[in-house]
């Protein structure tokens, strides 16, 4: 979208058809104390193509540009988008300007979101999906919260194993409620130790992640069967790569209560950070108590399909005090991308696109250990994965970065006792020639 300035005298037009004499006054309601009156030091103005030149060179400053081999997953992750995508989200039907009250005339989001909602539930294995988050770590929070809710318990327990930046959302959700979160610590293969919840009394829920962080694939049958110890408290598993379940089983089918994660791998590029997809699922039991919004299906008078928002759970719309959740917005385009993305390659192909995932990175982790690199972790992994470089590998980290390699995740930064230990990400964009350039390096 291009910038367009007004000029002054399109301002003082506009000036004078609200009846105000300048700017400052536009902002008269607004206490003295509360506004910035000094100059801003600026730089000087650019024209457009200057600007362009220069937005170019910051985007080449970055090691995501094409010229680079990025090895990096830890949350987002690079994947092929089909054309297709583009297209269909380009198309009137779906582009708004805001969420769709009149059903009348956003028929072709409501479907959009209602066929979302139904590929969603079959990738998790749940009942029910709402019209998606904000991101994964939003809707984590929200899933504990919910849990909260329902069993009208005040602490929960989640694995120090999810994403270190989804469990700081949740201490900022959780902070001003008073309820406790209990971090559950990590065993030697990689997965959750689960072994601390049972001396924990009256858990709302307990929450891992699956892949983990560390790209460890949990055992959720084994964990929700000691969860579920407790007939009241939920289990949660979470997700940052929702491509696992096109090879691993689907939560639900291995007794998970909710699922919720990060959709931004299906159809929607890495834009320097965001936006992201708060994918949220969950058993038929938990709908009335479920986050954000949900599209369902009906029949107009004549008898015809048609979709409206249903269920709906807002503060804005029922007594605050009975709302689930603040969440104003869905994101409705990464949704549809996410839609489409799945309707796309249709169950083989996310199957097959899975598994070409996962031989990248084994190929990726056995090359790596015959160039004598540790993997500390013996749990099963997808896309991702921890290897040991052992200590003053960042120094060849930054030499790697000046031959435009990426060479994984520092773990150390979220997580100090694991200095010399990355996390390395392959998918299906990287070539067998990018691989085996990276072992070739680390070898060297």
């Amino acid at each position: 979208m291009r910038y367009l300035p007004h000029t002054d005298a399109e301002i003082d037009e506009m000036l004078q058809a609200v009846g105000a004499s300048s700017l400052r006054d536009l902002f008269a309601t607004i206490p003295e104390n509360c506004c910035t009156l000094t100059h801003l030091d600026l730089p000087e103005p650019l024209t457009e193509w200057e600007l362009d030149r220069h937005m170019g060179r910051l985007a080449a400053s970055m090691a995501v540009s094409p010229g680079y081999k990025v090895f990096l997953g830890a949350g987002s992750y690079e994947h092929h988008i089909p054309a297709a995508a583009a297209y269909v989200l380009s198309r009137g039907e779906f582009v708004t300007a805001y969420t769709p009250y009149q059903p009348e005339v956003s028929q072709g989001t409501l479907q959009a979101i209602y066929e979302y909602q139904t590929l969603v539930t079959r990738l998790l294995g749940m009942d029910v999906a709402n019209a998606s988050m904000y991101d994964g770590a939003s809707a984590l929070a929200e899933a504990l919260l919910m849990a909260v809710r329902m069993t009208r318990r005040k602490r929960v327990a989640v694995s120090a194993a999810v994403h270190p930046l989804y469990r700081k959302v949740v201490e900022t959700y959780f902070r001003p409620t008073g309820y406790e979160v209990i971090e559950l610590p990590i065993a030697e293969d990689g997965r959750t130790d689960l072994a601390g919840i049972s001396g924990a009394n009256e858990l709302a829920a307990v929450a891992v992640q699956s892949p983990n962080f560390f790209g460890c694939v949990e055992d959720l049958h084994s964990a929700a069967a000691k969860v579920h110890q407790d007939e009241k408290t939920l289990f949660i598993a979470g997700f940052t790569e929702p491509l696992a379940y096109g090879l691993y089983k689907s939560p639900g089918s291995q007794g998970a209560d909710i699922s919720c994660g990060e959709g931004q791998s299906f159809g929607i590029p890495r834009s320097y950070g965001g936006p992201g997809l708060g994918m949220f699922a969950a058993k038929q039991e938990c709908l009335r108590q479920m986050p954000g919004r949900l599209v369902g299906k009906t029949t107009d008078r004549e008898g015809r399909r048609g979709f409206v928002l249903t269920l709906a759970t807002r503060e804005q719309h029922i007594r605050r005090e009975k709302a689930t959740s603040n969440i104003c917005s869905n994101q409705g385009l990464c949704a549809t991308a996410a839609a489409v993305y799945m309707a796309a390659l249709g169950g083989t192909g996310i199957r097959q696109l899975a598994r070409l995932n996962y031989d990248k990175s084994e190929y990726l982790k056995k090359s790596l250990v015959e160039a004598g690199v540790s993997i500390p972790f013996s749990a099963p992994t997808f896309n991702e994965f921890t290897a040991d470089f052992g200590q003053g590998f960042d120094t060849i980290w930054k030499a790697l970065l000046e031959k435009k390699i990426v060479a994984g995740f520092p773990l150390s930064r979220y997580y100090p006792e694991m200095a010399g230990r990355y996390l390395l990400c392959a998918t299906e964009t990287q070539s067998k020639e990018d691989i085996d350039a990276l072992v070739k390096e680390v070898s060297a």
